[in-house]
């Protein structure tokens, strides 16, 4: 062990040194390959007696094999710069990169941007999960204004008014679970840091999908009221209603992926709007596939086709099979798709017209329940709503419904025993 009055090439090396009533145990551990900083690992022992200083002699040489092992932390980078990194090198969709941004400028970097990688904790992630279930602003009980304009100005006409606490979504806080926890897994492997503490960390308990779709009822007049503003539009709605393709998906679709004569639709791309700018993007499993249509629908998908073509020979054009199926509602444009946005918006539009609280997205619950509780086995369904993992997500999502067909397949089978004697 050396302590003060060695050589700098031994200083380097570790050293222990009094501070105050303790012994202060430092060992170089390499230079910081971000900051280009000289790097430290140290410990205080409490006590400068002959049995403090052994101890220290202990910690100094368990300091050193940590260092020789590299098994020490390599950076000590903010968890701002780690997510930074993070964002610029893993793959995701751009919306969901977009969304994750701002789960870091609203609440990871106010609270831990700053806060070195090395000495994140769980406990530390865990209080912050618990805070924001308490207040998404993270007030800790304090009563304060949120005032609206800056400087000196009269808060009642300004409209600045008392802080009320809303506590955070679960489902949100496990988002921000999930972007600290992919950048501290990235930064294991970029051996920044020796393990990662979000592992561990207890996250809200995520719930169970409860899809709402509308009652046959409610779906017949939403039908009806489509067709009631246009055939083309009642036909999209309709579509989606047997088929149970996402928007994105109904709006990219072109004439080429339907086969009216064998009653097929063949779903590959989904199409998505990105600050205003529109592009077309695989599924959202990133798998295609292929959905039989019912005769109604190829009479409904014939009818509507014919109508494209009508439109387009008036312009003195034809009907190409690379156009879109639905093209926008203002303006007959069939080399440009629906903005998925304005089919949610004119589908909400109908619904409240008809006392209807629903959305768009519950069409494709509707199709999916209506075919559970016809019977229909789990992995067809899955396979029509584009669901991976051989049906586990849609048991998850419609598990209420499964166990309503599951109730149907016991009197079945109960039906078909052989009856015990003496019992009618």
């Amino acid at each position: 062990m050396t302590r003060a009055g060695g050589t700098s090439a031994d200083r380097r090396r570790g050293s222990v040194r009094v501070r105050g009533g303790s012994l202060q145990v430092r060992v170089f551990a390499g230079v910081d390959p971000v900051t280009a900083r000289d790097r430290y690992l140290s410990e205080t022992v409490r006590g400068t007696d002959r049995a403090a200083r052994r101890e220290a002699d202990k910690v100094l040489a368990r300091l050193q094999a940590q260092v020789d092992g590299q098994r020490s932390a390599q950076s000590t980078v903010s968890l701002e710069y780690a997510i930074n990194e993070w964002l610029s090198t893993v793959e995701i969709e751009d919306s969901t990169r977009d969304t994750y941004v701002g789960y870091v400028e609203r609440t990871i970097r106010p609270a831990l941007g700053q806060v070195p990688i090395s000495r994140i904790s769980t406990r530390m992630l865990e209080t912050l999960y618990a805070e924001l279930r308490r207040c998404r602003a993270r007030c800790g009980g304090r009563s304060f204004v949120v005032h609206q304009v800056e400087g000196q100005h009269d808060c009642d006409p300004s409209g600045c008014h008392p802080h009320v606490c809303r506590p955070m979504a679960a489902s949100t806080v496990r988002q921000v679970h999930a972007v600290i926890s992919g950048a501290l897994s990235a930064a294991v492997r970029w051996d920044w840091i020796t393990t990662n503490p979000a592992r561990g960390a207890q996250r809200p308990r995520q719930l169970p999908p409860q899809p709402d779709p509308p009652s046959p009822s409610d779906a017949a007049r939403l039908v009806d009221g489509a067709f009631a503003v246009d055939d083309d539009w009642g036909t999209l709605v309709w579509l989606v209603m047997t088929t149970g393709m996402r928007r994105g998906e109904v709006c990219a679709l072109r004439w080429s992926r339907i086969d009216l004569d064998t009653g097929v639709v063949d779903v590959r791309r989904s199409y998505r709007l990105r600050h205003g700018v529109g592009t077309e993007k695989d599924t959202k499993t990133h798998q295609m596939r292929r959905i039989a249509l019912d005769t109604e629908t190829v009479v409904l998908l014939t009818e509507h086709k014919d109508r494209c073509a009508q439109r387009l020979r008036e312009l003195g054009a034809e009907l190409a099979d690379d156009m879109y199926v639905f093209s926008n509602s203002r303006r007959f444009e069939p080399t440009t798709p629906c903005s998925p946005h304005s089919v949610s918006s004119r589908y909400r539009n109908l619904a409240r017209r008809l006392g209807i609280d629903t959305h768009i997205h519950a069409l494709r619950h509707y199709s999916a329940t209506e075919l559970l509780t016809a019977g229909v086995d789990l992995r067809t369904v899955a396979g029509r709503l584009g669901h991976g993992g051989g049906g586990a997500t849609t048991l998850r999502v419609y598990a209420a419904w499964v166990a309503a067909t599951d109730r149907q397949a016991a009197e079945i089978l109960g039906s078909r025993m052989p009856k015990r004697p003496g019992r009618s």
